[in-house]
């Protein structure tokens, strides 16, 4: 009987129906293509036991001059620097207030009162106390979540109950950590929501509280870092790496420095900018300003005649959303233009030129630099930049942005995976508050695959030896590190797979009947003593839309599936006696058992006619 050999387009097409994507893969989750054919995602392990509070936004790393490995770590509640797999806690401090008998407790309560007229403190904020005396039988000296707020007025949690209802505490030094921020978009409905005179008298608008993103760069071995529309801290490498970040403008001979920034970057020849930010003599921010400080100097934002500080306004667009370094130019996205910043040395220092116009991005985290372009995600479609911006076109366009949260495009964030050639992109489907989903473009390959993953920051290889993620179990993991999820330190088996679109058997018209497949499949790589995945055939009587297809094969509009048929693949697995039988067909392979890692080569399959009804 003749064979027909199954070979299909590399890449993930979903702009059409499966069948219209005949010779192609329609569906999959987990799955990179290497040399055209798909293979499982590498694995990934937590870099230690260690965890850090709140939600991950910023992953930055460094080395320092006596050749440590710092990795700064930025959360909507804390700063971090982990080293050695420990996270030290070095978030700013905002004031330290001196308090008597602020305390009030509740026999048989872990909650307290504590009363601070000073103000200054939000939900979810973090307080240290030091020189109380005992109230109610606790001793409450150390550092505290700020729970709730009334008035002036807040409560905190205590490590026991109460033995009884007191107030006191004596005189008590707190000290506040600057303000948290939100860890997902908040939408806020209802009077009070937005600015006075919006939305209908006694209805008001829809407004969003921007979650608390941080940028973050080194001069030199030191560590610049803010979070959107705050301050600029500094942390000093010299100092003992459990020293918490303080004012940049508080280091000496400081400058006028910006009080106010929305994203900041350290450039290649040593300029501190910052996009978004008050101009000198205001405390205003205007969000289409940028400064910069003078050469080789973090602290002097002056200009003079006798430095290269200096500042510029962008006309086009509402806001400056992000910058990066990219070759011999900095590059600014507004929220409708790119700018190419270039050296031009005095008296203007630095030149803007827009180099793209009408275009949109999706948040300050959505871009990514790899082999000399830029890449970024807009709102409904994606861009490159390598000297010109062009529209880059995306097999999977309709399927991520008919199913996207646009109330959560903030939270999107880019990376790269260099060793491999993919830009990553993680976002929310539109039923998630949370990020669930990534999508990939391979550039060396120009091909798009997608799945699902929940991540919220991540950072490629390149001072570490493997990519590095950020998860919601409030670690860190580093990627392509074996074959398994051990985010939590207990291995187990990653859900891989990958379906094919409908491919006609025969000439479509006739049915085949199919007895034989003969697999294709390595296991190199894998631990697992017996490595297997799964085949399986969706043979189908008609071609096109139907309301009864699996979800198996990749969800709706399948076509009606008339016989399905699954067998294991094992190592020396080299025929497969299967029956099923059809006009078309589609093809998955899949596996989740642990110590599995798979690569799909080109299966036959072994048919023969079988007449037309």
């Amino acid at each position: 009987m003749p064979l027909q050999k199954m070979v299909f387009k590399p890449g993930v097409d979903r702009e059409n129906t499966r069948y219209t994507s005949e010779g192609g893969w329609y569906d999959c989750d987990k799955v990179r293509f290497r040399g055209g054919m798909p293979e499982k995602l590498g694995g990934w392990n937590r870099i230690s036991t260690d965890s850090f509070l709140g939600v991950c936004r910023s992953l930055f790393s460094w080395v320092t001059l006596g050749s440590q490995k710092l990795l700064g770590v930025g959360t909507n509640l804390k700063f971090y620097i982990e080293q050695g797999g420990t996270y030290y806690d070095i978030t700013p401090i905002r004031a330290a207030v001196s308090l008597t008998d602020p305390f009030t407790t509740v026999s048989g309560s872990t909650t307290v009162t504590v009363t601070d007229a000073a103000g200054g403190y939000i939900n979810g904020d973090f307080v240290t106390f030091s020189g109380a005396s005992a109230v109610g039988g606790l001793t409450l000296n150390g550092e505290f979540q700020i729970t709730y707020l009334t008035g002036n007025t807040y409560t905190i949690t205590a490590s026991e109950a109460a033995s009884s209802s007191a107030s006191g505490g004596g005189s008590v030094t707190a000290t506040y950590q600057i303000n948290s921020g939100p860890d997902i978009a908040e939408a806020l409905v209802g009077w009070g929501a937005a600015g006075w005179g919006l939305g209908t008298w006694g209805v008001g608008v829809t407004s969003t509280d921007a979650l608390r993103l941080w940028t973050q760069s080194n001069f030199g071995e030191d560590l610049v870092f803010a979070a959107r529309g705050g301050n600029l801290f500094f942390w000093d490498a010299t100092d003992a790496i459990t020293t918490r970040g303080v004012l940049l403008s508080s280091e000496s001979g400081a400058s006028n420095v910006p009080t106010k920034v929305n994203t900041l970057l350290v450039s290649d020849n040593r300029f501190v900018f910052c996009f978004g930010t008050n101009p000198l003599g205001s405390g205003d921010l205007d969000p289409l300003l940028l400064r910069w400080s003078d050469q080789e100097s973090a602290v002097n934002w002056t200009p003079s005649s006798s430095n290269q500080a200096g500042d510029l306004r962008l006309s086009k667009g509402s806001e400056i959303v992000t910058a990066i370094q990219a070759r011999q130019e900095i590059l600014i996205w507004t929220d409708s233009a790119l700018y190419a910043l270039q050296y031009v040395g005095a008296p203007a220092v630095w030149g803007a030129q827009t180099v793209g116009e009408n275009l949109s991005i999706a948040s300050t985290k959505a871009v990514a630099y790899a082999n000399g372009v830029a890449y970024w995600m807009g709102v409904g479609g994606f861009y490159r930049y390598d000297g010109r911006v062009q529209t880059l076109p995306c097999t999977l366009k309709r399927y991520i942005f008919n199913d996207f949260n646009t109330e959560q495009y903030d939270q999107v964030f880019a990376g790269t995976n260099e060793g491999f050639s993919e830009i990553w992109w993680f976002y929310c489907s539109s039923s998630a508050t949370t990020i669930d989903r990534y999508v990939i473009y391979n550039y060396e390959q120009n091909i798009w695959y997608y799945g699902n993953m929940g991540r919220t920051a991540w950072i490629d290889s390149g001072i570490r030896d493997f990519p590095m993620a950020a998860t919601y179990n409030n670690n860190v993991v580093n990627h392509e590190d074996g074959i398994d999820d051990n985010e939590t330190g207990t291995a187990t088996g990653i859900s891989a797979f990958i379906s094919s679109a409908q491919f006609d058997l025969e000439d479509g018209h006739k049915f085949a009947f199919i007895q034989k497949v003969y697999p294709d499949v390595t296991f190199d790589g894998s631990t697992a003593e017996s490595p297997s995945a799964t085949l399986s055939l969706f043979a189908a009587q008609n071609s096109g839309s139907g309301r009864n297809s699996p979800a198996s094969v990749g969800g709706t509009n399948t076509g009606a599936i008339t016989r399905t048929a699954t067998a294991p693949i094992e190592a020396f697995t080299s025929r497969l006696d299967l029956r099923v039988r059809g006009r078309q067909l589609a093809m998955k392979i899949e596996s989740s058992d642990l110590g599995v890692k798979w690569q799909l080569g080109s299966p036959r399959l072994e048919m023969r006619p079988d007449g037309r009804r």
